[in-house]
C-alpha cells in the first residue's frame, strides 16, 4: 500500500514537471479564445431556472455539497494558487487545450451517437490539425487558423437526445452537481478517455489530478464569486447546473 502511495505521489508530480517545463519556454501570454472558466457548467447566475425542481435526495446532497465546498476552499483551490504562482497563465491554458484534445474520442462518439456526422467530422479535424501543428494539442491552430469551433458532446447528452429524462438532482463527491442521467453517463465517457487507460491505476489517478488543479488554476475566485452572491449555494449552483445543461442538450 505504502509503495502505491508512493507511486502516485511521484506520478503526479512527473506528469506536472513533463507538462510544466517545455511550456514554461514557449507559454502564450493574453487571454484564449478556449478558456471559457465556469461556463462549461454554470450560467452567471442572472437567468437561472426558474421552475421548481424535485429533489428527493436534497438532505444528502446538501451533505455532499459542504464536503465539496470544503474540499474545494481548503485543498483544491490553495493547491491551484501555488501551482499558479510557478506556471505561467499561458502554460496553463496549453496544458488545459491538451486535455481538451485528448478527449477527443468521446466527443466524436457522441456526435456520432447523435446523428450529428458533421459535427463528428469537425472534431476529427480539430484533433488532426491540433494534434500536428498545435503539436499535441498544445495550441489550437484548428480554431485561430480555420476557425473551427468545439463540438463538445457527452454520453448524458446522448441519452438526452434518445429521450432520457434527467432523473432527480444529484450532487456527486469531488464532481458537484449533476442528474441521475449524467452520472451515469459520466461512465461510458469515463472509458472514453484516453487517460483511464493509463497503468497503473496510480499514474491514470495522477494524470487526473494534474487536470484538475491546472483547471482550477484558471478560475480561481470564481467560485468563491459566484457562492457570494447566492441565497442558497446548494440550490444556485444545483438550478445553474440544470439550465446550463438543458441550454447545452437543446443547442
Amino acid at each position: 500500500m505504502r509503495d502505491r502511495v508512493k507511486l502516485f505521489t511521484w506520478g503526479s508530480w512527473i506528469c506536472m514537471l513533463v507538462l510544466w517545463l517545455p511550456l514554461v519556454a514557449a507559454a502564450e501570454t493574453g487571454a484564449d479564445a478556449d478558456f471559457d472558466l465556469f461556463g462549461d457548467e454554470y450560467s452567471d447566475g442572472q437567468s437561472v431556472a426558474q421552475a421548481p425542481i424535485y429533489d428527493p435526495l436534497i438532505g444528502l446532497n446538501r451533505a455532499i455539497f459542504k464536503l465539496n465546498d470544503f474540499l474545494y476552499l481548503r485543498l483544491m483551490e490553495p493547491v491551484a494558487r501555488g501551482y499558479a504562482r510557478v506556471t505561467p497563465e499561458g502554460a496553463r491554458i496549453g496544458v488545459k487545450r491538451f486535455f481538451k484534445n485528448l478527449g477527443w474520442p468521446g466527443r466524436v462518439v457522441n456526435n456520432c451517437l447523435q446523428g450529428k456526422l458533421r459535427d463528428a467530422g469537425t472534431e476529427t479535424k480539430r484533433f488532426v490539425i491540433n494534434t500536428t501543428v498545435g503539436v499535441l494539442g498544445f495550441r489550437d491552430p484548428a480554431l485561430s487558423r480555420y476557425d473551427l469551433q468545439p463540438v463538445s458532446e457527452d454520453f448524458g447528452q446522448t441519452l438526452a437526445v434518445y429521450g432520457v429524462g434527467d432523473g432527480p438532482p444529484v450532487t456527486l463527491p469531488f464532481f458537484g452537481p449533476s442528474n441521475l442521467r449524467d452520472a451515469l453517463g459520466m461512465i461510458p465517457d469515463h472509458f472514453l478517455n484516453p487517460v483511464s487507460y493509463l497503468d497503473p491505476w496510480e499514474l491514470s489517478a495522477g494524470v487526473r489530478v494534474v487536470e484538475v488543479e491546472n483547471s482550477t488554476s484558471l478560475r480561481i475566485g470564481e467560485y468563491g464569486d459566484l457562492k457570494k452572491e447566492a441565497l442558497d449555494p446548494y440550490t444556485f449552483f444545483r438550478d445553474a447546473y440544470k439550465q446550463n445543461r438543458d441550454q447545452r442538450i437543446g443547442e
